[in-house]
């Protein structure tokens, strides 16, 4: 034994058969008492690495230590070269838990199920999506147009595919041919979810998003960062970057807004246009969660549009176009919140109450996330 040892150590080239042979193991577990439905899970890739020096990460699956069936992944590196987390999708029952291994070998195909991109034949939109969900801001390009918009637009789907491509190559995305449409307003508001300035219960819009970057482009996680010029508030120059990421499987986009300014906190809000007609509200202050099921929209069905704030010292209320959560950007720190949406018409959530019921559920979520270690 000593001799084959000293035979390693003269001789490395020897080792690696043996190294590549070696595993690491992903423990998950769910400390709720809710159900977890296809989550995407961030593992960090250092603490994998650590377990398993040699990984290669162009060959290598990912396999639940029970069934031995592999687990979709993502190596998500958040626009750095180098890789930062393991995206891991797992399912796991309330206070439940799995063991996933880390083998060598080539991963089967995953379907693709977040997407987003710059769209320069529409006046410079950026559009992203997931298998629930469709989104877009606008650019530059429509500033100077009567159809001009500021905030969070929504395209409601009925389909796990993803459609923003075909929709835009098109350009019939107003009428439902069976997978979805764009029926939501945003005009000259803050739409369904952005965040903007305020001072003296006057919200300062900013002009359309400027610059773009994808930083990961699915196939589980898309994050990109829209960045805006500097504009006028009540006197202060104010910039502002908005890092946006969709997981497959979710309802609500998770959002930095980094603000840069002088002086001390900056007051935001992050809000939601409110329709003329009657919808379904929820405001709860405490849970920094505003859920709107609008008024239905004719025969296209209704859509619910929600905030959740994090952070404490927030206030809510209304203006005349918006429901509104305030905080307040301070110094370097991002103002963290998320928003999303659902649709009546998308088999899945049909009505005012279930659309609190899950946002309720998200905050949950996100107050105990899953835990996981690398052994």
């Amino acid at each position: 034994m000593k001799k084959i040892i000293g035979l390693l150590l003269l001789f490395p080239a020897l080792y690696a058969p043996v190294m590549a042979q070696t595993k690491a193991t992903i423990t998950v577990s769910n400390p709720s008492k809710l159900d977890r439905t296809n989550a995407v899970v961030p593992v960090s890739w250092s603490s994998i690495v650590a377990k398993y020096p040699r990984l290669d990460t162009a060959n290598f699956k990912v396999l639940n230590s029970a069934t031995k069936k592999e687990i979709p992944f993502q190596l998500e590196r958040r626009g750095q070269t180098e890789v930062q987390n393991l995206l891991v999708q797992v399912s796991l029952k309330a206070n439940g838990s799995a063991k996933l291994t880390i083998v060598p070998g080539k991963p089967a195909a995953i379907a693709k199920k977040t997407f987003g991109r710059y769209v320069p034949e529409r006046y410079d939109d950026f559009a992203w999506e997931n298998d629930k969900v469709a989104f877009r801001m606008y650019g530059k390009a429509l500033e100077n147009r009567k159809d001009n918009a500021f905030g969070t637009d929504v395209w409601v789907k009925r389909t796990n595919k993803l459609i923003i491509n075909e929709w835009y190559k098109t350009g019939d995305y107003h009428t439902d041919h069976g997978d979805g449409m764009d029926y939501y307003s945003v005009g000259l508001t803050l739409g369904a979810g952005d965040v903007a300035p305020i001072v003296k219960d006057s919200i300062f819009f900013a002009k359309n998003y400027h610059y773009w970057k994808v930083l990961d482009n699915g196939p589980l996680r898309t994050t990109f960062e829209l960045g805006y010029d500097a504009w006028d508030v009540a006197g202060k120059s104010v910039k502002v970057t908005k890092t946006i990421s969709l997981d497959a499987g979710s309802h609500m986009n998770r959002i930095e807004a980094a603000y840069s300014y002088s002086g001390d906190a900056l007051p935001v809000v992050v809000g939601i246009v409110k329709r003329k007609e009657p919808g379904t509200i929820l405001m709860d202050e405490a849970q920094g969660i505003v859920g709107y099921w609008e008024p239905q929209h004719g025969v296209d069905g209704t859509t619910g549009v929600a905030t959740i704030v994090l952070g404490g010292q927030l206030s809510m209320g209304t203006d005349k176009m918006h429901l509104l959560t305030r905080t307040s950007a301070k110094g370097s720190q991002p103002v963290v919140y998320y928003n999303g949406s659902a649709w009546s018409k998308g088999n899945e959530i049909t009505n005012a109450q279930g659309w609190f019921n899950y946002l309720n559920n998200f905050k949950k979520q996100l107050e105990q996330p899953l835990k996981v270690s690398v052994l």
